[in-house]
């Protein structure tokens, strides 16, 4: 078997599935579109507030119509960290905007950063928390109006902690108190949430956290990677994580009752916010949605707003023992590091798909890797290596083999010219000529069919890993996780497939022969679009298989030499 044709056709196969799924992501069969949506009652979604019953109970909350006018959010808090620069609004005390100062949108226009919170328009995106009353009367949620000492705070250098206090304004029988803990380089955050009753009274109170969302699908493009990163909700239970497609939403809620150690997120590419409440205690969650409403009357349900909610158990409490729950916000990239640190598998979040089993050990082996050289293509450069040591015994049979087809070449092409009417015949001479020189012609396939997954393992770290976002390797390729913008990489990976296909043993077939020698230019147009990180790594090792093949075939021609 023609082990270079192999791989090519097994290669060109990948790259058209991977342009299969973004077709499908476009235009892929969907389901019917629900009834029309109604938008009576505008501004319901603000004004609801999650309940609680004695236990684990919930009722559901209601979602906000995207089509409402931005909410009322009081005054503006400022808050500065040094990778977040937030506004926290004095009306529910809530997060309703986030920088990341780190994260420019475009590496070349480093003032126009990445902002993930919004409070209004059609990028609203915001946290609501808070303690609905369980026997009436006035109760701080997200609807209640808090103060704090100063509009305005900064991590200024030296200082690893910035707390930030918000306290309930209220006249009750009860005191509540927000209170927000940032610290240095780090993207969670701390959200504990304090009700006291007066002295000799008691209450009764539900904590819970939500996220509104306006979700608009991503732009589907073959030179974006935004094409094939999951955009909207998920939840996790403790045991299974879920992503939850926006359209099946409408209409059809998703609800988990009874949840230890779990959480919510909204994630995109490269980015997410989640909300992480107490590990230790029972929690329900539930994700609603509802579709937007174009100009001209008609429904849709690919665009809308989705609210995620979690809440926990209605507690009885007092002055001696009031109520305190500290959840944990993440907002920001989706750096794997942090997110372990942050607990229960938030990690996940970073979403290699069907290649995950391959990829997390991989990107585990690249950042290690980075640790030492400090840069990422160069990481990817020796980690090519490393699997092409890995795998060099398995690669060294396919060489041999390889090896010996093209020096029984002539031979094979004489075979074929005496049987060219008789193919039982031909059949018969070939096999006879394989077991007198000792040839499998399927000895070279295994180790390419090991190798291919690699090839889309490292295609999704390298799309999905926000480490390597704008990662800069040398010269002109200053982003990794981009295609090559003067097309270099793909035109030497040309050049070198082309080089390989020379050392392999020339099909029979002058159709075959010639599909051969296109084949490396169809396989360099599809490089053309696939991130530089993932090029660099198929030209290392195309590399390094031509100088492995190199050294197989002087080796058996001295062999045939001396035999």
């Amino acid at each position: 078997m023609n082990n270079i044709r192999l791989f090519l056709w097994l290669t060109l196969a990948g790259a058209a599935w991977l342009t299969y799924t973004a077709w499908m992501a476009d235009y892929g069969a969907r389901k019917p579109a629900n009834p029309p949506v109604t938008t009576e009652q505008p501004g319901t979604a603000t004004n609801d507030v999650p309940r609680g019953t004695s236990g684990s109970g919930s009722q559901p909350p209601q979602q906000a119509p995207p089509q409402q006018a931005a909410v009322t959010t009081g005054e503006l808090i400022h808050v500065r960290t040094d990778v977040l620069d937030l506004q926290i609004a004095s009306q529910g005390g809530d997060l309703v905007r986030a920088d990341l100062l780190q994260y420019p949108v475009d590496k070349d226009i480093p003032d126009h950063l990445v902002r993930l919170l919004d409070e209004s328009g059609p990028t609203r995106w915001v946290f609501q928390s808070g303690v609905s009353s369980a026997v009436g009367g006035a109760e701080p949620t997200h609807l209640g109006t808090f103060r704090s000492a100063n509009n305005e705070y900064v991590l200024v250098p030296g200082q690893d902690e910035l707390v930030v206090t918000l306290d309930w304004v209220s006249d009750g029988p009860i005191s509540a108190r927000k209170t927000y803990t940032f610290r240095r380089g780090r993207y969670d955050i701390a959200l504990n949430m304090t009700v006291t009753p007066a002295a000799g009274g008691s209450w009764e109170g539900t904590p819970y956290v939500r996220m509104e969302r306006f979700h608009t699908p991503a732009k589907r493009s073959y030179t974006s990677p935004d094409s094939y990163s999951f955009k909207g909700p998920v939840l996790y239970n403790g045991d299974s994580f879920e992503r939850i497609k926006f359209n099946d939403l409408v209409g059809t809620p998703e609800t988990q009752q009874n949840v230890k150690g779990g959480w919510f997120a909204s994630i995109q590419h490269h980015f997410l916010a989640a909300a992480v409440p107490p590990s230790d205690a029972v929690y329900n969650y539930e994700a609603t949605a509802r579709g937007s409403v174009s100009a001209d009357g008609q429904p849709s349900t690919d665009t809308g707003v989705f609210v995620l909610t979690a809440v926990g158990p209605t507690t009885d409490v007092d002055a001696a023992m009031p109520l305190s729950t500290t959840f944990t916000l993440f907002v920001g990239p989706k750096l794997q590091a942090q997110l372990q640190e942050v607990g229960g598998d938030l990690e996940r979040t970073v979403d290699y798909g069907w290649t995950t089993v391959l990829a997390q050990p991989l990107f585990t082996v690249l950042d290690w890797v980075h640790s030492w050289v400090n840069n990422w293509g160069f990481a990817i450069i020796l980690v090519t290596i490393l699997i092409k040591a890995v795998f060099y015994k398995l690669t060294a049979m396919s060489g041999r083999s390889m090896a010996k087809m093209r020096k029984i070449g002539p031979r094979m092409k004489a075979l074929q010219e005496r049987y060219k009417d008789d193919r039982e015949g031909l059949s018969k001479a070939m096999m006879e000529l394989y077991k007198k020189e000792k040839v499998n012609p399927a000895a070279g396939c295994l180790p390419i069919l090991i190798q291919m997954p690699f090839f889309f393992a490292f295609y999704w770290v390298l799309v999905e890993s926000v480490e390597m976002r704008q990662a800069p390797f040398a010269l002109w390729l200053q982003d990794l996780s981009a295609h090559d913008p003067f097309y270099v990489l793909p035109a030497l990976m040309a050049a070198a497939m082309f080089f390989q296909t020379r050392m392999s043993p020339a099909p029979p077939d002058p159709v075959q022969a010639r599909m051969m020698q296109i084949m490396p230019l169809v396989f360099a147009a599809f490089l053309v679009v696939f991130p530089a990180g993932l090029v660099l790594y198929q030209l290392t090792n195309t590399s390094l298989s031509i100088l492995q093949q190199w050294r197989i075939n002087k080796i058996v021609a001295r062999e045939s030499a001396a035999t």
